[in-house]
């Protein structure tokens, strides 16, 4: 309250109503007007002084307000005549008349301009406007005086305004808004919180957080707001969850928290500013799921489909799904699919054979209850025709799947796995009690899911049986098993350049001729994969088929160029010929060229004859020496022409070792091919060890993994055919010579134990020498060749080639070929340098294949 001065005595009620107001309130007059007023009350704004005016019209009491409003000390005050003082002289003289009137015993109230005194030195007084509140009163003498009430007009101006503009905000606020005292209690509301919570703003007066909040959250807002009126610090934008009455929504709000001061600065409570952000969340909340979401397939599409194993992939859509998305996840293949079936039985209606290729859990490494099955990975089974399961596959839609009872599972959806339109699995994802169920939203993402890792297993399946392909393919083009051959021990390697197809231009074969001999071929079609394979395949057929006809290396090479020349030509060799002598640009995409090392062994002579076609030396380590490349002539690639090819002949040693290989054994970016070559003959330093042994010691001394080109290893050990292995006779060319020769191999066959043979080998002995006396020319030779069958040889200078036909019924002649075709395991000729060769091989005794009866075999002849 405004000092009142001491000697001032009370009109009628100098209370001003404080009298009656305090009986009201049953307290004691002098209770109510000596009480202190409250910090922060209106004098704590507005400016409001007294003085005493003395009978004779001078300042007779000055208060301490009056010295803070017009800024005069009381003792300059104290004497001064107010209106000569603070009235301007044009308006003295009417104030003068209201002083006199005041005087007289008179109130008055009004609005008075003011100029304060002037300032010692001499400046002018700063002027103002108040309004006055002046009470007579009387001295104890009994004169008339008065009491003067002044209140700053522009203090109180500035004061409504403020005041009309924080009503204006306080109630057309669209927030929230509360004023909370230093007790947490709400001392005001306002109608936009009145209209959220029920009621009017004054229902809400008295009324403390935990009335609005549930208990955990409200002594958490409680110590928020005790916080902020301790320290002062704001709190903004503090997230408040709770429920509005009359609803069951969980709603959110964000709130505003300061200190509220008084004019003099104590903190006198708080502010409450809070907007509703219930629906703000929500979307927020979409937002992040539709973030989280993105992210998932993110990386998804980075972590999913990097291998092309069926197996690797579906592992790779679980480690994207758990613990990210489910708690719990399997994939199920189609049986079928994976056996490589292209619709396996049972599709349309979801009850084929599934296989467990992947299972993962973020909650326990063994399956939990709730998931449908106790399948294991690995396992197959089927789902029951009504599960839904079943009928995600027979719709290619995700079902949802509901919890079974007891189990941890609340939650789980049956994903097809579609690609290309075709259902190739099922993948299960679930959530265990505790997560949130799965929505409308977590669908979709389960079905992009599982359609991406779809795709990844689609191509795994398809890389799959492309591969099996590729591999019976490159398996049909190559040597099946382990090649054997008379006099030679051998072991190969294949390395496929192309990982993706593991085929390509690069063969080696080993093909027996007769004569206990055997032809090494080791060739390189140029370029890779499936169209170098297709040549290769090609030009193997006809290596094979000219090696047959029992031709010379060279010839066979020469013949094989011209195949090569006819491959990327319609119209075959010929067409081919016409074509290179017209001028053309080439097409390199039809041009197929390749190179090849060709070699005949004999195991009775141990003579090796090479013919090369453009390919590396072979390299041939003898016992006790060291490595070295033959000095074989390389030729021109097959497919150029127009060049011829040499032999050269050499005589291996017994237990030499022989190498055939192709350039990606000793070739690459990283490595040059001299550098190869050498590294190649330093890894064969110890022949003696076994063939197999002595392959892998140089694929793995040699750079074999650079997957550059396609990789072909033959080795072969010499072992000859020994001498008591071998009976060889030069006969006359007279008639009796046909009875030494059965002479000779009837004794022969005895000293080799083969007497089951005898019968059979003396008639067809019989029957090709007397041809060789008949259409031969020259001295005839006889010779056996006992191995791992028996072979005859009738040798003469004729150049002629026999040529079996059938005999009519009629012809007393014409039938010896026929014979010998019947009762020998296979028959043929040759030419020789100096005439022909005829001969037949038999099984021996105790063989997979048995001997022909030579008498059956006569009389099948009529």
């Amino acid at each position: 309250m405004s000092e009142i001065p001491a000697k001032a005595t009370e009109s009628e009620d100098p209370s001003g109503g404080a009298r009656s107001q305090a009986a009201e309130a049953g307290l004691a007059p002098g209770d109510a007007m000596w009480q202190s007023s409250p910090p922060g009350s209106i004098y704590d704004y507005i400016r409001v002084a007294s003085f005493s005016i003395n009978p004779g019209g001078l300042v007779d009491q000055w208060s301490l307000r009056a010295e803070q409003l017009f800024g005069i000390p009381a003792e300059r005050a104290v004497g001064m005549d107010p209106i000569e003082a603070f009235v301007d002289s044009d308006l003295r003289e009417r104030g003068q008349r209201k002083m006199a009137e005041i005087l007289d015993g008179r109130e008055w109230t009004g609005v008075v301009p003011f100029r304060m005194p002037d300032e010692p030195d001499g400046s002018r007084g700063e002027e103002g406007l108040a309004e006055v509140y002046v009470m007579p009163t009387r001295t104890a003498e009994g004169e008339k005086a008065a009491v003067c009430i002044v209140v700053d007009v522009r203090t109180l101006r500035s004061i409504e305004t403020d005041l009309a503009a924080s009503q204006a905000i306080f109630g057309q606020s669209p927030f929230g808004f509360l004023l909370i005292d230093a007790d947490l209690r709400v001392r005001r509301a306002n109608m936009r919180f009145a209209s959220i919570f029920g009621g009017s703003p004054d229902d809400h007066r008295g009324k403390g957080v935990h009335d609005y909040l549930a208990r955990g959250e409200a002594d958490r807002v409680s110590a928020t707001l005790r916080r902020v009126l301790e320290s002062g610090d704001s709190i903004t934008d503090m997230h408040v969850t709770g429920y509005v009455p009359g609803s069951d929504e969980r709603r959110h709000w964000s709130v505003n928290l300061y200190r509220v001061h008084s004019g003099s600065g104590r903190p006198i409570g708080i502010a409450w500013l809070g907007t509703d952000i219930t629906a703000r969340r929500a979307a927020a909340r979409e937002a992040a799921a539709a973030r989280r979401n993105l992210a998932l397939l993110n990386e998804a599409g980075a972590r999913i489909g990097n291998s092309l194993d069926l197996e690797t992939t579906a592992r790779e859509l679980l480690d994207v799904v758990v613990p990210g998305f489910c708690d719990l996840a399997t994939v199920d293949l189609y049986q079928g699919l994976l056996a490589g079936d292209e619709a396996p039985p049972g599709l349309a209606d979801g009850s084929a054979e599934l296989r467990r290729v992947a299972f993962a859990s973020a909650v326990s490494d063994a399956p939990l209850t709730g998931t449908g099955d106790g399948a294991e990975v690995g396992a197959v089974h089927h789902f029951p025709f009504n599960s839904p399961y079943a009928d995600a596959l027979r719709t290619a839609r995700p079902q949802h799947v509901p919890a079974e009872d007891g189990g941890l599972v609340q939650s789980t959806l049956a994903v097809p796995m579609v690609a290309h339109d075709t259902v190739v699995g099922l993948a299960r994802f679930s959530r265990t009690k505790g997560s949130e169920p799965f929505g409308d939203r977590d669908r979709d993402l389960a079905v992009e899911l599982a359609a991406r890792a779809a795709v990844c297993i689609d191509n795994a399946r398809l890389y799959r049986r492309e591969h099996e392909r590729a591999l019976i393919l490159q398996r049909s083009l190559l040597p099946p098993g382990d090649p054997e051959a008379s006099g030679l021990d051998i072991a190969c390697r294949y390395l496929p350049g192309n990982a993706a197809t593991e085929v390509g231009g690069d063969w080696f074969d080993v093909i027996e001729l007769p004569g206990h001999r055997t032809a090494l071929v080791v060739g390189d079609v140029m370029g890779r994969g499936l169209r170098a394979a297709v040549a290769m395949g090609e030009l193997r057929t006809a290596v094979r088929t000219l090696a047959l006809l029992d031709l010379e290396p060279a010839e066979v090479l020469s013949a094989l160029d011209e195949i090569a020349r006819g491959l990327g030509t319609p119209g075959g060799v010929q067409q081919a010929t016409r074509a290179a002598r017209q001028p053309r640009d080439a097409d390199l995409s039809e041009v197929y060229l390749a190179t090849c090392v060709y070699a005949v062994y004999d195991s009775v002579t141990r003579r090796c004859t090479f013919a090369n076609a453009g390919h590396l030396p072979p390299v041939l380590v003898e016992p006790g020496e060291a490595a070295l490349m033959l000095d074989v002539p390389p030729g021109m690639p097959l497919g150029v022409g127009g060049e011829p090819f040499e032999e050269v002949e050499v005589e291996l040693p017994e237990g030499a070792l022989l190498a055939l290989y192709t350039d990606g054994l000793v070739e690459s970016r990283d490595h040059p091919l001299d550098e190869g070559l050498q590294a190649f003959v330093g890894a064969l330093t110890d022949p003696s060890r076994p063939l197999e042994d002595v392959c892998d010691h140089v694929l793995s001394t040699l750079d074999t993994h650079h997957g550059e080109d396609d990789i072909a290893l033959l080795m072969a050990r010499v072992q000859g055919l020994p001498a008591e292995s071998v009976g060889d006779w030069t006969l006359p060319r007279e008639p009796r010579s046909v009875g030494r020769a059965r002479e000779y191999a009837r004794a022969q066959l005895v000293a080799w134990d083969l007497e089951p043979l005898v019968d059979t080998t003396e008639l067809l002995v019989s029957e090709l020498v007397t041809n060789a006396l008949r259409y031969g020319e020259g001295e005839i030779r006889l010779r056996l060749l006992l191995d791992r069958t028996l072979v005859c040889e009738v040798w003469d200078s004729g150049l002629v080639q026999p040529r079996r036909r059938r005999a009519r019924d009629t012809d007393e002649g014409g039938r010896g070929l026929q014979l010998v075709g019947l009762l020998s395991a296979a028959w043929g000729s040759r030419r020789t340098p100096r005439g022909k060769t005829v001969w037949f091989e038999l099984p021996l005794p105790g063989g997979e294949h048995g001997l022909t009866d030579p008498a059956e075999a006569l009389l099948s002849l009529f």
